[in-house]
């Protein structure tokens, strides 16, 4: 009984996972504009994405989600691309610049020249692909099953081959019938049924107790057996949050108040950490009055206090100057911060021979910098939906068996086509969905936990399994012989099944982190 509600409750998980991320596909297509600004003979025309030809020249206001690839052809622009590569920092566009669908206009009014029509646009073709990757999303059989179904033909046979000889030796039917039903008895299958169940139903009790949760079973061996865990970077190694993370300061309280209403006029990632970091360091900090505040695309922003002009934003190789008349008084390095225990959890994968990779939508002087503070030799930067798909599939091919995890849109599609997809519990609603895993408490050494329990739990569904092969290989050949009664048989078969129960539960005592 325990097995069959055991299957049917993993078939139940896995319809309602499949429905939750089809929701999901419709909400982001929810997101995408029906319809787009076309600027023919300096008219402007309202029209349905799907009538936008190649070439068009659309208007993208501030706010506004582009509707189809383009090219921009007037304006400073500055596009929130975060449902592409995952990062919170807006990027810089100007003339020239390749703008994509789904992404959204976060400075003034620019126009674009579409170079594809909606359905073969970014947004557009990730949507496909990732509603064909749910419909074949590869699926590991499950081999006890079928060890189960030959075991039994076996069985019966040997049971049949077992009468006909004890009844053409003695002559007698009812003593070659008890031979025959002590070996079916003596060998029932019970206990190699329960070997994979037993074991992982313990394992995945220990894994939701850590806060972690496993869609289905049978992704303990895929994760035991792993050789590969492919990270993005923003939200899974790191925070997700700018933080700053050095500063020179030279300034009165006047000033200090001066850069904090400043930044405070923002809603740039970079003006919300600097605003943080002042909170955090000043007590009694005042809100002045600034006039002609001015965000400069791709720069920073401008006011004026008085007869003063002040600047807050880049400047040659710090990430945020503060300017009085063009005095420089204040700078600020600004980084994501790293999780925590994001070393430790990269040695233990080592340890393990299991190789990590960060695959991430950042520029490359982030990765690369991330990625040596962690020693990881392989990683990708800049990298699009469909490149980190790719990888994936390309990793795959070479017979590895890839984990990725992620947590935004942009991931959704590398971890629909990877062996096991683990979404962090913070991430985006689409890649909980897609995912096979999910970490609820968004802790990075959950992934340490994950594949430890999973190696443990794997290790002792292999001894399970060899319990039970061997209880069956020393009993048979003794059933056979005519030296057990069906009692007996009943009894020893417990004892198996017994046997495999009492190792299951040493997986709690035994995990290896």
């Amino acid at each position: 009984g325990m097995i069959i509600t055991f299957v049917l409750v993993g078939k139940y998980l896995e319809v309602i996972g499949k429905n939750k991320a089809l929701d999901i596909i419709d909400k982001i297509k929810a997101q995408i504009p029906l319809t787009a600004i076309l600027i023919q003979d300096n008219n402007k025309k309202e029209i349905s994405v799907d009538e936008i030809q190649i070439d068009d020249i659309l208007e993208v206001r501030h706010g506004e989600k582009v509707p189809v690839d383009g090219i921009v052809i007037s304006g400073d622009g500055s596009f929130d691309e975060s449902s592409l590569n995952g990062e919170s920092l807006p990027i810089d566009k100007k003339i020239g610049d390749k703008v994509y669908s789904g992404t959204i206009n976060v400075a003034d009014v620019v126009r674009i020249k579409a170079t594809a029509t909606f359905a073969a646009s970014t947004q557009n073709i990730l949507i496909e692909m990732l509603e064909n990757s749910l419909n074949s999303k590869p699926k590991i059989e499950q081999i006890t099953n079928e060890l189960s179904k030959y075991f039994s033909i076996t069985i019966l046979t040997l049971a049949i081959l077992t009468f006909i000889g004890w009844y053409s030796y003695l002559g007698v039917f009812e003593k070659a019938l008890i031979y025959a039903i002590s070996v079916i008895v003596i060998a029932c299958p019970c206990a190699l049924a329960l070997a994979t169940p037993l074991a992982t139903l313990v394992g995945i009790g220990e894994l939701s107790n850590k806060k972690i949760l496993l869609k289905e079973a049978k992704f303990i061996e895929t994760i035991a057996e792993s050789d590969i865990v492919i990270f993005d970077k923003t939200g899974t190694l790191t925070k997700g949050e700018l933080k700053v993370i050095n500063a020179k300061l030279n300034l009165d309280e006047q000033q200090i108040n001066l850069l904090y209403s400043l930044v405070s006029s923002s809603i740039h990632p970079v003006s919300i950490a600097i605003k943080n970091f002042l909170q955090n360091n000043y007590n009694n900090l005042q809100l002045i009055t600034l006039t002609k505040i001015t965000q400069i695309p791709s720069m920073g922003i401008e006011a004026i206090y008085k007869d003063k002009k002040l600047f807050g934003g880049k400047d040659q190789d710090k990430s945020f100057v503060f300017k009085i008349d063009n005095n420089i008084l204040a700078s600020f390095d600004i980084e994501d911060e790293l999780k925590p225990n994001a070393k430790e959890v990269i040695k233990y994968l080592k340890s393990k021979n299991i190789t990590p990779i960060i695959c991430s939508g950042d520029n490359k002087q982030n990765v690369t910098k991330l990625a040596n503070l962690l020693q990881i030799n392989e990683y990708y930067f800049e990298q699009n939906p469909i490149q980190k798909a790719s990888l994936v599939e390309k990793l795959i091919q070479q017979n590895k068996k890839i984990i990725m995890i992620g947590d935004g849109i942009n991931d959704s599609l590398a971890l629909s086509k990877a062996n096991v997809a683990i979404a962090m519990g913070s991430g985006a609603d689409v890649a909980i969905a897609i995912s096979d895993v999910v970490i609820l408490n968004n802790e990075i050494t959950s992934i340490k936990e994950l594949i430890s329990i999973s190696k443990t739990t794997f290790e002792f569904i292999k001894q399970n399994l060899k319990i039970s092969l061997l209880y069956n290989t020393i009993t048979i050949p003794i059933a056979i012989a005519g030296y057990v009664v069906p009692f007996v048989a009943a009894i020893s078969m417990s004892i198996s099944s017994l046997l495999v129960v009492s190792n299951s539960l040493r997986i709690k005592n035994k995990n290896k982190i």
